[in-house]
Parts: structure tokens; sequence; C-alpha cells
């Protein structure tokens, strides 16, 4: 046994004190009288006895409260030999889980009321001398300083709940790195979480002999949510007058089914649809909902059920504009026919910005803004426009190569080539019908609501033959009855390329006249649109693209809340007229946001808190003793909280047992007992 104080034990002099009295007993005698003295002698030989015994007891209580205050005082530990004994200045850290699964319930209140609690017992278990690190999911600037015994009570007192989620790998070392910076001789770090599954990776953590680490799971009493995991729309347009259909998937990570569940659909605040759903126990569910879209331009949409007490994810945001521009671009080669059909389809229709070139005439600075570009029947392939085509499709735009009615097929190989595409041989004038296909999945996937089996499929009279290869990576969209593709779609990196075998001139079909016409180029122009994610998450780099920006102002571009509660000016980067704007985990809260430029709105954006702990799936301590002995992490601990204090716990993992309250105990003791003898032992 060792003392943390050992010059208190001078204090011990004290207990001469009470041997002093004892053998000076000042207590003055009363004379009594008696009438008869002859038991005068024997009176007094009982009386002495009996007071000497009282006092050699009174005595002996007095000593050992004296000796086990001044015990106490000094602090005597009992040292673990078997551990290792660290000696020096200490610095503790102290993690507190605050994200969202520490808002379930134990029998001590939340999860994080509790996890305050613990870590104030283990400050407790610690001297004023030693200095000490607070550290959350916030990673927060003013928690990477030591603090003192009060100033860290009072900054765990200020924790909250956040929404930002770290890997358990980040946070250990995160705190672990601070320690070593402190050049304190003793490190210690206390690890207080639920030790959710999804962000507790054993396997990335690397045990670290310099410092000694202490894990202290905590549960709840009951681990049942229910959440909006995602939604999507069925086709990849919204319109305004339109009926749309969204996909919902909804998650519930509890033991009992749900039946008959509401979700609510909000539209710019407006209350549009309901819709019910049923779950089973630990199952997901998948739901739809039909509502009309009434304003044209963006729409601020939000999904919300009702579950208890994991709140955070119950409603879901998300937007969408519609209003879109597909921007199409037709070049016609000088002969050619069939430019009309494509005006006709584009140019009256909202959904499309339609511009129309002449072979012999190109606009080259349109590729850039066109989403896709239709190359109806061109004679010659320029070195310049190769060049220009090639440098579109790199950069993500869509191709449609529609062959001229008198074709130079060494050009066209030639340009072919350059897109790793298959060649075109000798023309085949054989009158050959398109094939049946299942335009339910593939290319027209979504596109008819009911096929009639007795369609009537286009006619072709003359088309060209491809030179199929396993280097050509190219999928039949329409093939002809004897097999061959006459329509087909290449993918080129984040581009497609369609590309026919014969010319759309009715010497060669009548597919401009043909139903499946309008539905087919629709579909290319549809998908040359880049998909907008209909959410983001907070706590994350997002990155919102927009597909055209040619404004070169130095006025920045702003990434506002809807309400204007918030305003940041976000990292942009623009390439090939393409704005990528970086968020950078700047935005915290959920809600709408919209990209805005000199005033005008340029894109919104909805933000979600993360699903990641949406489910509630945890570690047991059985789990967690054998992750550590798996990972091989001989410096770390797993101590389980009980409804005792931590604070022995904590002193008995540190290899040293105090004992100071355990001698102020028998000091109250004794001093009871002196009391008891004066009055009660007669």
């Amino acid at each position: 046994m060792s003392f943390v104080f050992p010059s208190f034990l001078y204090a011990l002099f004290a207990i001469s004190i009470p041997i002093i009295i004892h053998l000076f007993n000042f207590r003055k005698y009363k004379t009594v009288y008696f009438t008869n003295v002859k038991f005068l002698r024997e009176l007094k030989q009982e009386s002495q006895s009996k007071s000497r015994l009282k006092e050699l007891l009174i005595l002996l209580a007095r000593i050992l409260a004296i000796t086990c205050l001044v015990l106490a005082f000094a602090q005597p530990v009992i040292t673990d030999k078997t551990a290792k004994v660290r000696t020096g200045d200490k610095a503790i850290g102290i993690y507190i889980d605050n994200s969202f699964t520490m808002e379930g319930l134990n029998k001590n209140g939340t999860l994080l009321g509790d996890a305050k609690k613990r870590a104030n017992e283990i400050v407790d278990a610690f001297g004023n001398a030693d200095r000490f690190m607070l550290l959350t999911n916030d990673f927060e600037g003013k928690h990477q300083r030591l603090l003192s015994k009060e100033e860290i009570k009072d900054a765990i007192t200020e924790v909250k709940i956040s929404a930002a989620v770290k890997p358990l790998s980040s946070v250990v070392k995160r705190q672990a790195d601070f320690l070593k910076g402190s050049k304190a001789k003793d490190l210690r770090q206390f690890i207080i979480s639920d030790f959710q599954k999804s962000v507790s990776d054993f396997k990335n953590l690397k045990a670290d002999t310099l410092i000694s680490s202490t894990l202290i799971p905590l549960a709840a009493n009951n681990n049942n949510n229910i959440y909006i995991d995602s939604c999507w729309f069925e086709t990849p347009v919204q319109q305004k007058g339109i009926i749309q259909k969204l996909n919902i998937r909804i998650w519930n990570k509890s033991n009992q089914a749900v039946e008959n569940g509401t979700i609510k659909l909000f539209i710019n605040k407006q209350q549009v649809a309901l819709a019910s759903y049923n779950a089973d126990a630990n199952s997901k569910a998948e739901t739809k909902m039909t509502f009309e879209c009434k304003e044209e331009g963006f729409n601020f949409c939000s999904l919300k059920i009702e579950d208890y007490p994991i709140v955070f994810d119950d409603e879901l945001y998300f937007s969408f504009n519609s209003k879109l521009n597909i921007s199409a671009l037709v070049i016609n080669g000088p002969n050619s026919k069939t430019g009309t059909h494509f005006k006709t389809l584009m140019q009256n229709d909202s959904l499309f910005n339609f511009r129309e070139n002449n072979e012999n005439a190109i606009d080259y600075a349109l590729f850039a803004t066109s989403n896709l570009i239709v190359l109806n029947e061109i004679e010659n392939f320029s070195s310049g426009l190769i060049a220009e085509l090639n440098k579109y499709v790199s950069n993500g735009g869509y191709l449609a190569i529609i062959p001229a009615a008198k074709t130079n097929t060494q050009n066209y190989n030639e340009f072919y080539k350059t897109l790793n595409l298959p060649f075109i041989s000798a023309l085949d004038t054989s009158r050959l019908k398109v094939e049946k296909t299942d335009f339910k999945t593939g290319f027209y996937e979504g596109v008819f609501d009911k096929i009639d089996e007795r369609m009537d499929l286009p006619v072709v009279r003359k088309h060209y033959t491809f030179n199929l290869s396993s280097k050509n990576n190219i999928t039949p969209v329409l093939k002809l009855i004897n097999g061959e593709t006459w329509v087909g779609e290449a993918s080129i990196q984040n581009a497609k390329v369609y590309v026919f075998s014969s010319s759309l001139d009715e010497s060669f079909t009548n597919f401009c006249k043909h139903a499946l016409f309008v539905p087919t180029i629709y579909k290319m122009a549809i998908n040359s649109l880049k998909p907008v994610p209909l959410y983001y998450f907070t706590q994350s780099n997002s990155v919102i693209s927009l597909n055209a920006f040619k404004e070169k102002s130095e006025e920045p571009v702003h990434l506002t809340e809807t309400t204007n509660k918030f305003d940041v000016i976000p990292e942009i980067r623009v390439n090939n007229n393409r704005l990528n704007v970086y968020t950078q985990n700047q935005i915290t809260n959920p809600g709408f946001y919209k990209l805005t430029h000199k005033g005008i709105d340029l894109q919104s954006a909805a933000f979600n808190y993360n699903r990641l702990e949406s489910g509630l799936e945890f570690f047991t301590n059985e789990e967690i003793e054998k992750s550590i002995a798996e990972n091989n992490l001989i410096s770390f601990k797993n101590l389980v909280a009980s409804e005792k204090s931590l604070t022995a716990s904590v002193a008995e993992i540190s290899g040293n047992v105090k004992l100071w309250k355990l001698f102020i105990i028998f000091t109250l003791a004794f001093i009871a007992i002196e009391i008891a003898l004066i009055r009660f032992l007669k």
C-alpha cells in the first residue's frame, strides 16, 4: 500500500492528544456521603475497575478515529503489481458519443445523459492536478485543448445531440494524436458510446501501448426504429401537369410488424398525398404515391412518418425541377430529307431547346451546351469534326449517328474507329422487319404503359451490316428479324452513342412515320440528361452539378437555405461549361437549399440527415470482448457500466485501488462508537 499524499501522515502525532487527556484525567469527582461506611471499600473497587475499562475503550475509539481520518487525507492506494505502472503527469481523453442513437432510453434516462454522468464519474477518479480532453462527434476546435477538472465538467454539461457521425477508428486516432502531443507521461482515453455496428470499425483500430484505452458501452432498453430510407420517381423527367409516381422505401428495424402505417407527402408546404404501408419485423417495405405536379420550376417536397424516440429519420426532404430543357443539336447532311422530322418533334416541345446546323456550317461552340447531338446523314467527317465529336463524347455528351443515303463507308469507319464503334460494311438490300423486343426492359423500360402484342413494327428496306467483335461494346436497341443490329447503343465512359445501320430516308425505312420514332428519339434525349439527385446528406462533401454554366463573372455562386437562415459561398469548379459545387461538410441542418448566382436560382437541393445510424444494431459486451481479442488490441479494455459509480472501477482498471473513502467511513464509525460508549456504557 502506498499514499498519494504521505506528508499527511505527520498528523498521526495528533493521537497523543487523547492519550494525554487520558493520562491526566482532569475530571472533578463529587464527594458522596454515606451513613453506613462498611460497604465503602467494596463499592470503590468495583467502580474504579469499570471506569478504567470504559475510559480505555473510549481512548481506543478516539485513537482509531484520528488514525483513520489522517489516513483518509493521505489517500492510501493499493497497487496491482501485475498492472503496468504509469507515473508522472496524467492526460485523460474522454469521448462522449453524441450521435442520434444516443437519444435512446435506458433506466437512467437518455443514453447521452447517462454518458455525461459516466464522464463525470471518470473525472472524479483522478486528481486535481490531472488534465483532461473532451471529444465528441463534432470534432470542435474548442475541445482540442487540455482542461482542468472544473473546466471539463462544465464542458461535459454542454454536450448536445449532433447529426455528425464519426467512425470509431477516427475518434480513437484523433484523441490519441492529441494526447501524445500533450507531452504527459501517463496517457489514458475513455470511449463512452453505444457502439453501433455501422460505425464501430474495430478492424481499423490499432493497439497503441503508449495509451491505455477503455471502452464503456451503454445500451438502450429498446432498439426499435422505423424510418424512411429513400425515394425515387418512376420516370426521369417531371413536368407540370403530369401525374407523377413516387416510390418510397421504409425500413422497420424492430421486432414488431407495422400494419397500416401512414406516410404523408408535402409539396411546397402543402400536403398533397397520403399513403399507408405494412412492414414485417426487421424488414423493408415499399409503397407508391401518385400526385400531379402543379407548379413549374423548383418543387420542395418532404415525406413524413411518426416514430418515437428516434425521430431524426422520420422525415425525408427532396426536391425536383419540373421545368427542364434538353438541349438538342441536329446536324443535317447536305442531302438529308429527314431533318424536318426532328424539327417537328422538338421545336414546339417545351422540353427541348432545339438547335439546327448544316454539315457545311457547324457551330462548334454549341457542342459544349448540348445534351444530345444528332448526326443526321452526314456525308463527310472532316478531321476537325471528328476531333470535336471525340471531345464532346469524352466530356459526357450523348451522340446519335444516322448514316447518309450515300455513305462513304471508309470515311465513316475512320470516325467509328476513334470511338471504338463497330465498322459498317456492304449495303444489304433485303427487305426486313424490325424484330419484336421486350419493351418493358432495357432501352424502352418505363416508356410504354401498355404493350400491344399486335404492334406493327417498322420496315427496313436497305441497311448496312455491322462488323461486330468482342472489342466493340455495343448493345442492340432494335434488331432485324435476321438477328442483325439495326439500332445499337455503345457506352463510352460517361456517355452513350446510338448508332443506326441505315439512313432514315423513306427509301431505306418507314421509321420516321412509325409510332416508334417519337418514343425512341425522346428516350435518347431523356437519357442524355445527367440525373440530378433528389436529395443529399448533411455533414458530407456533396457535389451539386449543373449541366451548363457559361457565366464568367466575378460574382460568386451562393448556396442558401430557402428561409435565408443560411448563406455560404461554396467551393466551385467549372469544367467544360459544367459547374460542380462542393459543400465541404458545411451543411449541418436538413432542409431545402438553392444555388443562386446574381439573384437567379440555378438549382435546388434538399439535404437530409445520413441514414447510417438508422439501423439500430449494436455490439454487445461479449462481441466487444471478442473484437478486442480478434484484432489483438492489447491496450484496450472493456468496462461494463453498471449501476454503481465508475469512479472506483476506473481506479481498479488503472491498477490502483483508492481507499480514502473507506477510511472516512471507518472514521465516522469510530466516532459513533465513542458516542455510544459515553452515552450508554454506565
